[in-house]
């Protein structure tokens, strides 16, 4: 090999990756405030609860343009990462041993997704990424257009057994689990330590402790994984000037199936049967590609670059962003800090997200000043290449001369 690892970290970033990236902590974070700070979204009942028209309107937009759109830009952008790290180990000398590497981070994932998830957040998706991220192996020394055929198969045949399954049995799907609602609020709102931790456990083995729900997730993320790959594998977000032409092609394309499937629904009722299949499946699908494609396309102009800039500063320390979210939110809504749980409206759900988002871009921006990485991919870095690394900026620039 003859390569240290960390000469990896030299690479020329690409800056719209790093902006999608923090686009996808926002949109991310949109979606969880509610299901983190109330039961409704995981035990049913939410538009009974929150039952003004001023909710049900917010609920609908974070439906049409959050849900199911941002836990998928980030499987793409997961499955991008993981093959581009993959070819600068080869380029680095390091062959057939890049596999070692790589289920090193998939190992130290999985970690960090567990103590997160019974922890803090009943919501988590590292361990599943950690867990599902395994099947990627099969695909690494693939064609491209291997990747992009069981992309679409896999949603394909998701869309027909689940769409299929639902329409059957559309007449039993609303549901409201009283006795888990109650359970819930009693222990997030008074609870002891204990207590709270122990309703965080319960909720994430309800999440994620059967097979069949293995499956769906499987199902949902190993496509948009390949996805990734596929695009990272022809180069499509390295070149773009290159591939204008191509990416805007793929640009309508999303676009018109994000609109069929996340927008038009709502103009005929939005059946629950086609919210759980086709609306989070295919049009999610589709709205993360929209959203990938537009910030790659956009960023290219020089006065819209500006805009998004401060979404890189987040993008970069994503990891790390993505669980202080979830530490803040611990002490915002459980009883041993603020004790908002269920008292929240989706209104003031947004103002949250708005509010602690624009305080991690300040945040980031500082903290990139001083630290080549946030903690928690340094820690990362150190797991998986198996080395100390560079942390502070001044500490990695003497490093470079």
């Amino acid at each position: 090999m003859g390569h240290h690892a960390t000469s990896l970290q030299a690479s020329k970033r690409l800056e719209w990756i790093d902006a999608v990236r923090g686009l996808a902590i926002f949109g991310i974070f949109m979606v969880n405030v509610p299901a983190f700070n109330a039961p409704y979204f995981m035990y049913g009942g939410e538009e009974v609860y929150w039952d003004s028209d001023v909710s049900h309107a917010i609920q609908a937009f974070i439906d049409m343009f959050f849900q199911a759109s941002f836990y998928t830009l980030f499987s793409f952008l997961f499955g991008f990462g993981m093959y581009m790290m993959k070819e600068r180990l080869i380029d680095k000398g390091y062959g057939w041993t890049y596999k070692k590497i790589l289920v090193r981070r998939l190992v130290a994932l999985l970690c960090f997704g567990l103590l997160h998830g019974l922890f803090l957040w009943h919501g988590d998706i590292l361990f599943t990424y950690g867990v599902i991220g395994f099947w990627l192996f099969l695909f690494f020394e693939r064609e491209a257009k291997t990747m992009v055929r069981w992309a679409f198969g896999l949603l394909t045949v998701y869309a027909i057994w689940i769409g299929g399954a639902l329409f059957a049995a559309k007449d039993y799907l609303s549901f409201v689990n009283e006795e888990e609602i109650v359970q819930a609020i009693m222990a997030y709102q008074s609870g002891t330590l204990g207590e709270v931790l122990g309703q965080v456990r319960h909720d994430w083995l309800y999440a994620n402790g059967n097979l069949f729900s293995w499956i769906l997730q499987t199902f949902t993320l190993l496509p948009m994984f390949l996805l990734g790959m596929y695009f990272c594998k022809k180069r499509l977000l390295h070149d773009v000037d290159t591939h204008a032409p191509m990416l805007r092609k793929l640009w309508g394309v999303s676009f018109l199936f994000f609109v069929s499937f996340k927008i038009v629904p709502y103009f005929f009722g939005n059946p629950e049967w086609f919210q759980y299949s086709l609306q989070d499946s295919i049009g999610g699908s589709a709205s993360a590609i929209f959203y990938i494609l537009s910030v790659t396309l956009l960023f290219q102009k020089r006065m819209i670059h500006k805009f998004f800039k401060p979404f890189t500063y987040v993008g970069r320390l994503s990891l790390s962003n993505y669980i202080l979210q979830s530490i803040i939110c611990f002490f915002l809504f459980y009883s041993i800090g603020f004790g908002w749980y269920g008292d929240v409206s989706p209104l003031m759900s947004v103002v949250i997200v708005v509010l602690v988002y624009s305080l991690q871009v300040y945040g980031s921006y500082w903290w990139l000043q001083h630290f080549q990485f946030g903690p928690i991919e340094w820690l990362w870095r150190i797991i998986t290449y198996r080395t100390k690394q560079p942390f502070r900026r001044k500490v990695l620039e003497q490093a470079n001369e």
